[in-house]
């Protein structure tokens, strides 16, 4: 169950970049149109040209084995995330500046009913939640790690350094967007339109999340090629289909060898993605759906009964009445943002 959950939520996660990366895309050429004919201007573009190319990159990037394991892959996608988020709430504190005032309200946005109010906060549940996606791959990275120092100690000091930046840089980009545009705030800081200029900043910015995105794409996307592999790979060892290899070489890569079942899954796992993202084309949505199904289940009830196990914990004591109580908890926030956000991708498809 938990290992289907966790290649639903990567399946999810490829459909929401594919998204996340067309929006970044045109948000260039808008931004750019705003630029030279003013923010009036229409500048409307669609997203369907830009998931095609964005598919097209991934079809040839998944050929490519252990491709998320590529060290130079990391430090790049670390540099891209420091560049645009660091851009996103520069951008955020000059607009309070210039604003003179805090925007918002501890209210939230109005709504004009009590129950868009209500389904309003269930999908904000969802995106608050998709700050734990990256406990999907925390056994994949773990995997890649040497022996000395042991895995363990290596990966509890990194996730809790990875989760004080990322709070860090979460809250400022949060905080900070919502004081500048408070019930106005696009889902979006950088391709939402609230900053117009630097336009060249804003470019820069949405450029570099597009090609963190590229990579990040495969870091969720290789787990997935590997298990469907190898799975067919030992029910059918002796078909040539599934494990004849030629050999393929490729600048800035090691020669690595593909089969004809690979060519095939990994483009139509892609196609797959891209087709998703072409019929739900909702980033705020999207993003909410895939928080609200990796939350409960991988960031809290399989690490808490694993706690539980490991520490030796006893049926009803203290410890474990509250760790029970706090599962289940978390299990009510799951699924209220899962149906709120359930109900905003209709919402929006019919809508």
């Amino acid at each position: 169950m938990c290992g289907g959950l966790q290649y639903l939520s990567m399946f999810v996660t490829g459909v929401a970049y594919v998204i996340t990366t067309a929006t970044c895309m045109r948000a260039i050429q808008k931004s750019n149109c705003y630029h030279r004919e003013g923010s009036g201007a229409s500048c409307a573009y669609g997203n369907t040209f830009y998931m095609l190319l964005f598919g097209s990159s991934q079809i040839f990037f998944s050929q490519i084995p252990a491709f998320h394991k590529m060290e130079w892959l990391s430090t790049l996608a670390t540099i891209m995330s420091f560049f645009y988020a660091s851009i996103g709430i520069g951008l955020g504190a000059a607009k309070v500046a210039a604003n003179g005032w805090i925007k918002g309200s501890i209210s939230g946005v109005p709504t004009h009913t009590t129950p868009q109010k209500v389904w309003t906060v269930f999908q904000a549940l969802g995106d608050i939640a998709f700050a734990y996606p990256y406990s999907l791959i925390l056994i994949e990275i773990q995997d890649t790690l040497k022996s000395t120092p042991p895995e363990s100690k290596t990966m509890k000091r990194a996730s809790m350094f990875a989760i004080l930046i990322t709070t860090f840089f979460y809250l400022l980009c949060g905080g900070f967007g919502y004081a500048a545009f408070g019930d106005l705030t696009p889902g979006n800081l950088l391709t939402g339109f609230g900053f117009y200029e630097p336009y060249w900043l804003v470019d820069f910015a949405n450029a570099c999340v597009v090609v963190h995105l590229i990579g990040g794409y495969q870091v969720y996307s290789q787990p997935i090629f590997a298990f469907v592999e190898k799975f067919f790979a030992e029910k059918f060892p002796k078909s040539g289909f599934i494990n004849n290899a030629y050999p393929i070489r490729v600048p800035l890569v090691p020669e690595f060898g593909i089969t004809l079942f690979r060519i095939c899954f990994r483009t139509a796992y892609v196609l797959a993605t891209m087709g998703m993202a072409l019929l739900f084309p909702y980033f705020n949505q999207i993003l909410a759906l895939l928080g609200a199904l990796n939350f409960w289940p991988l960031a809290i009830y399989f690490p808490v009964e694993m706690y539980i196990v490991q520490k030796k914990i006893d049926r009803w004591t203290r410890r474990w009445v509250f760790l029970k109580g706090f599962s289940i908890a978390c299990l009510f926030v799951s699924v209220v943002a899962l149906v709120g956000c359930i109900e905003g991708l209709v919402t929006a498809k019919l809508g």
